[in-house]
């Protein structure tokens, strides 16, 4: 190595701002799409993170109200299906029927079957429908952790391309020549994992939240399907 080279080399400034005017327009692009994915991916956590909270918060206290005892009907006519409590959502789809069950002054044994197995379609098409909900915006984060890495690697090759092209320009193999270049590439491939890697695991701990919180809505739904159906044969024979 040409001991000349150390000095030049000490005088460039490799700081992360320096590296990015100094990269090539194609790699500045490509630093901005991964900064700009990185943000993204860490607002659609941030939302997810209170969103999913809240809506665990509210259906253990919606949870708490139904099984201390209180009436399908008092709870029915509190409840409201443009609320923000899922759970509470999943209880008005199915208290539709039991609303219905009121309005029949005797009701036959098909007709009960039939209010049950309504409400319990109606809890079902209400679950998918919260789970669809609660689902937005992992697609984000999937899309940002399985591309990231690949837009960062398209910067690193750009920035090996500049290095080579430096050296065949300087005609010399010094570190003066080749270090811009490379750390160039090597700050893309770190700005494409770190887009990737939290975004990737934003993706994991709330698809499994959501998955659960999904369970959790099916089992409330599969609960108060029993309880109405309890309500409605022990009305059809009083």
């Amino acid at each position: 190595m040409d001991p000349t080279a150390l000095p030049e080399i000490g005088n460039q400034d490799f700081s992360l701002v320096s590296l990015f005017l100094r990269a090539d327009i194609i790699v500045q692009m490509v630093m901005g799409a991964l900064l700009i994915a990185s943000v993204w991916s860490w607002a659609v956590a941030i939302d997810k993170w209170f969103g999913v909270g809240a809506a665990k918060s509210r259906a253990r206290k919606f949870e708490k109200a139904f099984w201390a005892g209180q009436p399908i009907d008092e709870m029915s006519d509190r409840a409201s299906d443009k609320g923000s409590d899922a759970m509470a959502r999943v209880f008005v789809a199915g208290s539709r029927e039991w609303r219905e069950s009121r309005r029949l002054a005797t009701a036959t044994e098909a007709q009960t079957a039939a209010l049950i197995e309504r409400a319990r379609a109606q809890m079902q098409v209400a679950v998918s429908r919260e789970s669809e909900r609660m689902e937005s915006g992992l697609g984000t984060l999937a899309i940002i952790a399985s591309s990231a890495p690949f837009i960062g690697l398209f910067g690193t090759v750009i920035g090996i391309m500049n290095a080579f092209r430096d050296i065949a320009a300087a005609r010399e193999t010094n570190l003066a020549v080749v270090a811009p270049g490379i750390a160039e590439a090597l700050f893309a491939t770190a700005m494409g994992l770190g887009a990737a890697i939290p975004a990737l695991i934003f993706y994991n701990k709330f698809s499994g939240d959501i998955a659960k919180f999904t369970d959790r809505l099916d089992l409330f739904a599969q609960e108060f399907g029993v309880r109405l159906s309890r309500r409605l044969t022990e009305r059809r024979d009083d």
